[in-house]
């Protein structure tokens, strides 16, 4: 399930940078972010109503709540995006993810929730979610470091990791 996901992620992130750094005024890059949002929203409900079922452990929870922090990322974006919202909540909530990335981090270099390589993806996904709360709340325009980070991460920490989990090469 991760890799379909996260190939799709990929693809938000890069479309959402690409969206910024060509400046587009329009409201296009709501279809991508509802369409990852919506993805990541069903098939994390999807698993937690199965671990329900068969009594699953913490660990299968965990997966799925912290993937639900990605979908409600995609669709908090989406929903802001449509509507024209005040973004300030947002970035109390990019807040409260990025700092659950170190945790989230820190515990995969125990081998709790993946590998090392788990644990540096997260603390790069911490850092891009920091950014939006710098943005909206802290009212620092960071330029176009966030988006040029954004399409980074979208292919180092999404796409290729994803892809590779589809293909059964992405280490264990």
């Amino acid at each position: 399930m991760l890799g379909v996901i996260l190939l799709y992620v990929g693809m938000v992130l890069m479309s959402n940078g690409f969206y910024r750094l060509e400046k587009i005024n329009d409201k296009s890059n709501v279809v991508m972010n509802i369409f990852t949002g919506g993805l990541g929203l069903i098939l994390n409900l999807i698993a937690i109503g199965y671990g329900a079922v068969t009594g699953a452990d913490a660990s299968w929870f965990y997966a799925s709540a912290t993937g639900l922090l990605f979908a409600f990322t995609y669709l908090y974006t989406a929903i802001n995006t449509i509507w024209d919202l005040d973004q300030r909540l947002y970035g109390w909530f990019s807040l409260f993810v990025a700092i659950n990335s170190v945790p989230a981090g820190l515990l995969c270099f125990y081998g709790y929730g993946g590998n090392r390589l788990y644990g540096i993806i997260w603390w790069l996904w911490g850092i891009l979610w920091l950014t939006a709360f710098i943005e909206i709340n802290l009212k620092k325009n960071l330029g176009n470091f966030v988006p040029y980070l954004a399409i980074f991460e979208g292919i180092v920490t999404a796409w290729i990791p994803g892809f590779l989990m589809l293909v059964d090469k992405w280490p264990k």
